[in-house]
């Protein structure tokens, strides 16, 4: 540290503290980084490396940025996951000797970023902390800074669990004990989530945010809540009370189920489009838009609160006008949230405080709304939207109608707020207006048309003459101030008077503002949780409204629900698809599940539909216990507390697990944490091995799921073998989604039919893909020889089957009763009435398998 110069021995000293962020050091109009920091940020950044004499031998790498533009450059660091420390200078440089004091303000990091072009305003950006409460149970706690909005929950699993959860609410930090960043950490790195330590556990000022959660979540809070005020050292007013999850109240989709039938991202292209959430989204504020997300990642399990949601979306149906009125006033709202948010911050604007106005503005005119409707359910809704009238009237009286953008400039407060500021302003604008008369003034008692008054920052105002017309003036009246190449400029002990009087109003009248806008952004902070609590009921209220909207808009019907675990969709539909596609060639359908016939097995070709008729039911229940509508003609759904899916292949090249252990184990993870009240969706299960371990697997699958779970299952196979299954699993019914041939082209009907399929079509699908006809020809072959050979091995049954005397005819049946157990006359029996020729190879084997298995029982 001796050999360097004292300014690059304070920057070390900071960076001592902050080993793992990226120190933006000001010096001057610049933030200048040193050493490695310089070295990576040059070229993550893309910007010039230079390098700079420290007092050490060797000179030190440096790169920097200019302040006024830093913002896109620290936006870029975080968002590839990096942190920033703003360290900024304390002291004037002009009025201090020696090093200037700096200090870190801030630490920017992927989870506490509350704004930037990277910011959608319909998206929460929550950062999380985690801790191990007992094997195989973890806390959660997550907060988005931008908002205050903050929650708490259990995950029960192990750390791929919380990963997923994580990934599930697109969080990109989480902060954790040390002992757990040791376990995590490869795991998290493979997701592109950012793991900090955070060992306090200090609770001093953080009681009430924990007043409603278990104690032994308390911890995961804490360290959340110290790491956030430790980074980003201010106030944390705006943060509202965690709220605890119940698992129970809510149903539960993990992130691969989320994934597979694209509630927020499509599978393919990674946007929004194509979603539910791109279905649903007819929110008109910010806010409305992120309590949509929030619901479609947590929809209700509560048949009160879901019937309450409907009957509310029922009555905006009923009542269009009113809809319409309040919808149109919604759109005049900005985000209270995350102005709320910025308030507490200290970092709103003049324009922040004028749309936190204009916004408040329009809350008496939806309450009005709301009550002339005549229905007291919607009139319910006004119970929580407090106007927060006070605030209003406080920034009507004191923020102009268009202040500027910086707070700094001037403008910002209302002539007639305050007396003082009322004075200089008057000061300033009669002093100008004094100068533009005399500029006109010696004008004409010179007689020189060019002659100027004009105004800079080092000489103040001046009389500028042109050389040519000097001779015109009295010169005596003045006195030189500078000499121009071809003009001189004057000053007059009039114009040095009015100086003094213009520039210390200016400069008094600013300093004066900026501490009137302070203060009223002080007094507002008061009022931030009556904000936030108002903010939540538009938001609700948005919803609602685009609930209505959707369900207007392509004709959804209101869901019913009961206490049993009976689903009946009739003629159901794929919202997302039918609204990608022409309405009129959507292809509706039922779909029944009872006490009786839970377990439906869907056979079809590939391309028939098969995965989008699961979908489609699944999505239903998503959106129904979200409160909407549904795409159907009639719903009569039981509360659903899980669901699963398995759909769709994948590998997992993070971490070198191929596409048939992804499906073992997200299979593993439906069945070992479904219930009877669940809904499981398999598609194809076992496909990604060998045929007879896929449908070992796959057979097996559904008897654990029948017989020991009992839940609500939808399983697609091309496994035609497995239809047998419906004689041995009295709750499984087969259904099939119909195709048929024309012209030797197979046409897919979409039509789920009653009863397995009797063929596959795999080879017309494949020349619909427009394979090589060669290809298709030489398939059609093999096939032939393999259908021939199979009906060889029929034959041979058959053969086999005439030989075999099972009744003597020699024999009475009570002879042959008393020479045989009551398992093997049965077995006989089965044999006898087997149609042999209507039975496959594998069904063959299976009907052998399962009398055998009957006979060594005995």
């Amino acid at each position: 540290m001796a050999t360097y110069t004292p300014m690059i021995q304070q920057y070390l000293l900071v960076k001592s503290d902050y080993q793992d962020a990226f120190l933006f050091f000001r010096l001057g109009d610049f933030y200048e980084m040193f050493f490695d920091d310089a070295i990576k940020a040059s070229q993550i950044l893309e910007i010039t490396l230079t390098s700079r004499d420290g007092g050490s031998e060797d000179r030190i790498p440096m790169c920097g940025v200019p302040y006024h533009s830093a913002k896109g450059y620290i936006e870029t660091l975080v968002q590839k996951g990096h942190k920033v420390a703003i360290c900024e200078q304390m002291e004037d440089p002009k009025a201090t000797k020696g090093v200037v004091k700096r200090e870190v303000v801030r630490v920017i990091t992927p989870g506490t970023m509350t704004d930037g072009k990277a910011m959608d305003g319909k998206t929460n950006h929550y950062i999380a902390a985690s801790e191990m409460l007992a094997e195989g149970k973890f806390a959660l706690s997550y907060l988005d800074l931008s908002t205050g909005e903050a929650s708490v929950t259990i995950i029960e699993g192990d750390e791929k669990n919380v990963i997923s959860e994580l990934q599930s609410l697109k969080i990109t930090e989480l902060v954790v004990p040390e002992q757990l960043y040791l376990s995590m950490n490869d795991l998290a790195v493979s997701q592109s989530i950012l793991l900090s330590i955070e060992e306090s556990l200090l609770s001093t000022d953080f009681q009430p945010f924990v007043s409603n959660c278990p104690d032994d979540l308390h911890h995961s809070v804490f360290r959340l809540l110290n790491y956030v005020k430790r980074t980003q050292k201010r106030p944390l007013n705006h943060i509202q009370p965690f709220t605890y999850h119940i698992k129970e109240e809510f149903l539960s989709i993990d992130f691969n189920s989320k994934r597979n039938l694209e509630l927020i991202l499509s599978i393919r292209g990674g946007d929004n489009k194509g979603t539910l959430n791109w279905l649903l989204d007819e929110t008109v504020t910010a806010m409305g838009g992120r309590k949509l997300k929030q619901w479609l990642h947590q929809p209700l399990a509560n048949r009160i609160r879901i019937e309450h949601r409907l009957e509310i979306v029922s009555e905006f149906l009923s009542n269009y006008f009113i809809r319409m009125e309040v919808r149109n006033l919604l759109k005049e709202v900005y985000d209270l949230e995350r102005l709320a948010g910025r308030i507490a911050f200290g970092s709103a604007g003049g324009r922040d405080l004028a749309q936190l106005r204009e916004s408040l503005r329009k809350v008496p005119s939806i309450v009005s709304q709301l009550q002339s409707s005549g229905s007291k359910t919607l009139q319910s809704l006004c119970k929580g939207m407090d106007d927060c009238s006070e605030v209003c009237e406080l920034l009507a009286e004191s923020i102009s109608e268009h202040p500027p953008i910086s707070v700094k400039e001037g403008d910002v407060i209302k002539d007639g707020f305050n007396d003082r500021l009322d004075e200089l302003r008057y000061a300033s604008r009669n002093g100008k207006e004094w100068i533009a008369a005399l500029e006109q003034q010696e004008k004409e008692r010179t007689g020189i048309k060019s002659l100027k008054i004009g105004y800079n920052r080092i000489f103040g105002y001046y009389i500028e003459i042109t050389k040519s017309n000097i001779h015109l003036a009295d010169l005596s009246r003045y006195e030189r101030k500078q000499t121009l190449a071809n003009a001189e400029r004057y000053i007059t002990d009039e114009l040095k008077e009015k100086e003094a009087l213009i520039l210390n109003a200016d400069e008094e009248s600013l300093a004066l503002e900026y501490e009137l806008f302070t203060q009223i952004r002080e007094e507002i902070k008061t009022y931030i949780p009556r904000l936030q609590a108002l903010a939540s009921s538009i938001s609700e209220l948005d919803v609602y409204i685009g609930f209505a909207e959707v369900a207007e808009n392509y004709r959804f019907t209101k869901p019913v629900f009961h206490d049993g675990r009976s689903l009946k969709i009739i003629n159901g539909r794929h919202p997302v698809v039918e609204k990608m596609m022409n309405k009129q060639l959507y292809v509706p359908n039922d779909c029944e599940l009872t006490d009786e016939k839970n377990m439906m097995l869907i056979t079809g070709p590939n391309m028939s539909g098969k995965s989008t008729y699961m979908r489609q039911v699944a999505l239903t229940i998503v959106m129904a216990q979200m409160g909407c509508y549904v795409p159907a003609d009639e719903a009569v759904l039981p509360v659903t507390d899980q669901i699963f899916t398995r759909i769709g292949a994948a590998d997992d090249l993070t971490s070198g697990q191929s596409t048939f252990m992804v499906e073992m184990m997200e299979s593993q993870h439906a069945i070992v944490n479904a219930t009877n009240r669940s809904l499981l969706l398999f598609d194809e299960i076992g496909r990604g091995t060998s045929t007879y371990d896929g449908m070992a697997l796959a057979q097996a699958m559904m008897e654990y799921i029948h017989d020991e779970i009992g839940a609500n299952t939808l399983f697609s196979t091309h496994y035609h073998e497995l239809t047998g299954l419906d004689q041995k699993l009295e709750k499984l019914k087969n259904v099939h989604v119909a195709a048929a041939e024309q012209n030797g082209r197979v046409v897919f009907l979409h039509k789920v039919k009653s009863g397995p399929a009797d063929k596959s079509y795999g080879i017309h699908v494949a020349e619909l893909a427009e394979l090589p006809a060669d290809i298709i020809t030489r398939a059609s072959e093999i096939l032939q020889e393999l259908e021939n050979s199979s009906k060889k091995a029929q034959s041979n049954l058959i053969m086999e089957a005439e030989q075999l005397s099972l009744f003597d005819e020699g024999h009475s049946a009570n002879e042959v009763a008393e020479q045989h157990s009551e398992e093997e006359l049965i077995a006989l029996k089965r044999i006898r009435d087997m149609n042999i020729t209507g039975t496959t190879p594998m069904e063959a084997l299976q009907f052998i398998y399962d009398i055998q298995k009957s006979l060594i029982k005995r």
